[in-house]
């Protein structure tokens, strides 16, 4: 066991040291202008429709799944659903025909049994981009799944459990994540040959020799050596530990390799994993680890060669104490711009995670962990920052209890692979890395902003309890790929902005800043998305209000005194499904504390 890290240590270092042993026992310790109506509408960059639905059709298929949205003549009668078929079927040069009404009221429409692939999606397309239909699938063969082969499947219970698991094998005969990077910031990787054909080139970002272990400074190699430690070397009155192989156990949880009849299987088993070893001997520096952010996202770190295996998604299960710092920020904030989802743990300290970095940093999906009876872990941080729960694992009851994963046996240095079960926040945030590169594989489309949207909207209640709040639940794996793979869960839309810069006056009356939406029907969606961006030296200070055009206020951010960090740059989902989506639109600001400024640089309504 390892106590947490002194203040002072933890301010200098992010310690994944301490964590490590507390994945393993629990303790306390860190892982883990004036209003405007100024209207630019652009589009969120999203496949083309044929396209699309192509990547929805695997095989030909014989029937398709038309939903009708209420009040189209088709949704209620047969003989509307089946001349919208013929019509169809006439256009794309096709003999469609109405077979019959669902149970749900959806029309199923027989396609015959000589259309291809190609074929079907052109027809999909078509049904789709019809105004009255509310969504187009084909009729899908299931079959029987069966439980993968690996030896150690059976303690995967985070995987498969009914009551408190992930869900995850439901979405295999949708995405095994094919075709995504995913990037593991971590202490690099030992080889292990249940992992190693999912292995990609990393890199080594840890300059500091005394950190390092191995030697030297940067380099292509992010071989673990280990991160072992004597007494009192990383602070005093802390004991010394073995090395921990964390990011060897992490890398195994997202994808280990799966169906070779050996040991376990992971949750995106034909992804590859690219190790970015930022963390050895007593932890790592931010500057490490900010610039390993930027290359792993396709970014250009100086003296560093440029990244061949982009990363679509990057795990970070790490953090130390304080609030996420501007130079990480901006690292983030890159990122996700150029693509990549952040995740990240919320760490083990049973305390708000808006206290830790990088767990409160905007634009992160931000992970707690769940137990094995689905209440929050014991150690799990928690609180409004949080945004989803994994299972993390709770060894207090049982060693089994805890999240069962590849490692090596040595005490210091390599020695033979093996498996272990660990606990930690640092555990379920490559759960919830796995589901974002099964999500990438399914549908590539998908911005980091509405990955974050779907994993929310689809995840079901915790099966136990959370106190200070769990985010928007347990994330569910089969549903939420099924979700983006069928086109649910409005992935692309319109996206209307308002980019004239607005003055946040210190401590005094509410700003608003205008959008008109036009060119909609209908309503606004149940999971309106509401992207702000706010420089401000004090974003505690600040309350933030989306005002619909009938006046109806939906609170995004409240004050708090605890909130010191630095700017606002992140989306807010909004369930404004009883607004008409036409008018205008205000985004409210107001600061509520004194000594400290802002601007409002730019808002935007995605629908």
């Amino acid at each position: 066991m390892r106590p947490a890290p002194s203040r002072e240590v933890r301010r200098k270092l992010i310690s994944v040291a301490a964590v490590s042993a507390a994945l393993l026992a629990g303790t306390t310790t860190t892982v883990a202008a004036q209003p405007s109506t100024a209207t630019v509408t652009d589009r969120v960059p999203v496949t083309p429709a044929a396209q699309t639905a192509a990547q929805a059709v695997a095989a030909p298929a014989e029937r398709l799944i038309v939903g009708y949205k209420s009040g189209a003549a088709e949704a209620t009668s047969n003989s509307a659903a089946s001349a919208d078929a013929e019509t169809k079927g006439r256009e794309a040069g096709e003999d469609l025909d109405f077979a019959r009404r669902l149970g749900t009221g959806a029309a199923l429409v027989d396609l015959g049994d000589s259309l291809g692939t190609k074929d079907v999606a052109d027809v999909i397309a078509r049904y789709r981009s019809d105004p009255q239909v509310a969504y187009a699938v084909p009729d899908r063969l299931n079959t029987p799944q069966a439980d993968p082969n690996d030896t150690e499947y059976t303690k995967q219970w985070d995987l498969y459990e009914a009551k408190a698991g992930m869900n995850v094998p439901g979405a295999w005969s949708t995405s095994t994540g094919s075709g995504v990077t995913v990037a593991v910031i971590d202490t690099g990787y030992v080889a292990h040959t249940d992992v190693a054909a999912n292995i990609v080139a990393g890199y080594d970002f840890i300059s500091d020799t005394a950190v390092s272990v191995d030697g030297d400074g940067r380099d292509g190699n992010p071989a673990d050596p280990g991160d072992h430690y004597a007494a009192n070397e990383c602070g005093s009155g802390i004991p010394a530990s073995d090395s921990s192989w964390h990011g060897t156990h992490v890398a195994g949880t997202i994808a280990a390799v799966t169906n070779n009849n050996k040991g376990i299987a992971g949750i995106a088993h034909g992804a590859k994993i690219s190790p970015l070893r930022v963390l050895g001997k007593c932890g790592g520096y931010d500057s490490d680890i900010i610039d390993a952010i930027t290359w792993a996202s396709g970014g250009t770190v100086s003296g560093v060669p440029a990244n061949a295996n982009v990363a679509k998604v990057i795990n970070m299960s790490l953090g130390g104490s304080g609030a996420c710092t501007s130079a990480t920020q901006s690292a983030i904030t890159a990122a996700v711009n150029r693509g990549t989802t952040v995740v990240v743990a919320a760490g083990n300290d049973n305390d708000n995670a808006a206290n830790y970095s990088p767990a409160s940093c905007n634009n992160v999906v931000t992970v707690a962990a769940t137990g094995r009876s689905g209440s929050r872990a014991s150690y799990s941080n928690y609180g409004s920052i949080v945004d989803i729960s994994a299972p993390g694992g709770d060894m207090s009851t049982a060693t089994a209890n805890g999240i069962y994963s590849t490692l090596n046996s040595g005490t210091k240095t390599p020695s033979s692979e093996s498996y272990a079960y660990y606990q930690g926040t640092s555990m379920a945030t490559p759960h919830i890395v796995g589901l974002v590169a099964l999500m990438r594989s399914a549908n590539p489309s998908l911005t980091p902003a509405q990955i974050e949207t779907a994993i929310k909207n689809n995840a079901r209640a915790l099966p136990g309890t959370c106190s200070g709040g769990c985010g928007a639940g347990l994330a569910d794996a089969t549903k939420t790929v099924q979700a983006v793979a069928s086109g649910g869960g409005s992935t692309g839309g319109t996206t209307f902005s308002n980019i004239t810069a607005l003055s946040i006056p210190d401590n005094g009356a509410a700003v608003e800043s205008s959008i008109v939406v036009s060119g909609r029907t209908g309503n606004a969606p149940s999971a309106l998305q509401v992207g702000v961006d706010i420089t401000h030296t004090y974003r505690g200070d600040l309350v933030l209000d989306l005002v619909a055009p009938d006046g109806s206020t939906y609170r995004l951010k409240s004050s708090s005194t605890s909130d010191s960090a630095d700017n606002v740059d992140t989306t807010y989902t909004v369930d404004a499904s009883s607004e008409t989506a036409n008018g205008t639109w205000k985004l409210r600001v107001q600061d509520v504390a004194a000594s400290d400024t802002g601007k409002l640089n730019s808002w935007k309504l995605t629908l």
